[in-house]
């Protein structure tokens, strides 16, 4: 990935990544080609050197039984959203602006283990489901589900972690902008919506201060 030095995302970026409620991406270069397929997934601080990325393919899938040739992919994705070039208070002062994209992204590198195991599947699904469920006033479990059934649906996928080697992870969140410039686009972003967007990039400049 090109990651020019004022946009490396900070190792509190990183985990903010990985540790977030998100779908992301695995892709596998395969002796027939790219296989690409959009889960979710869980992090795992504990495991392997780097932790690591659990989730699961449906059976059919024939992802999960083709071996991936060298190291698996997942690219996670963070909030991303336009920036108008109306927002940036230099645009007053000398009109040298553009529209660009704010975003945070991490690739994550690792060895791809297959898990067929029910009971690490169950324990997965579990995982999984009370992540999720965690933010609702009525959670679901898997324990609602008839006993017979759920055994059936764990049939019917199959298991991969991520072994994580290494990340490459960027945040373009206006770090090469000016102070005011930076005000205007995070003003900008929370009139428009994009809350998360703002956090970012707010997040970003703290981060940046010198330390007193």
């Amino acid at each position: 990935m090109y990651i020019p030095a004022h946009f490396a995302a900070s190792p509190g970026a990183i985990e903010e990544l990985l540790a977030a409620p998100v779908a992301a991406n695995l892709i596998t270069m395969t002796s027939e080609g790219l296989l690409a397929s959009f889960l979710p997934l869980l992090y795992d601080p504990s495991a392997g050197a780097h932790g690591a990325l659990h989730g699961h393919l449906a059976r059919n899938n024939p992802q999960w039984s083709k071996p991936p040739i060298g190291e698996a992919l997942v690219i996670l994705q963070g909030a991303d959203a336009y920036i108008s070039p109306a927002w940036y208070a230099s645009k007053a002062e000398h009109g040298r602006v553009v529209p660009t994209w704010n975003y945070s992204t991490a690739h994550v590198y690792g060895t791809l283990v297959v898990h067929e195991d029910p009971a690490w599947l169950d324990r997965h699904v579990r995982q999984l489901t009370e992540f999720h469920e965690a933010r609702s006033d009525r959670p679901w479990s898997v324990d609602d589900a008839p006993e017979r059934y759920i055994a059936g649906q764990l049939r019917a996928i199959v298991g991969v972690e991520l072994l994580i080697s290494r990340i490459e992870a960027k945040a373009k969140l206006s770090q090469n902008r000016s102070a005011l410039d930076i005000d205007g686009v995070v003003a900008g972003l929370r009139a428009a919506g994009h809350t998360a967007s703002a956090a970012d990039v707010d997040r970003a400049r703290q981060e940046g201060l010198p330390l007193a």
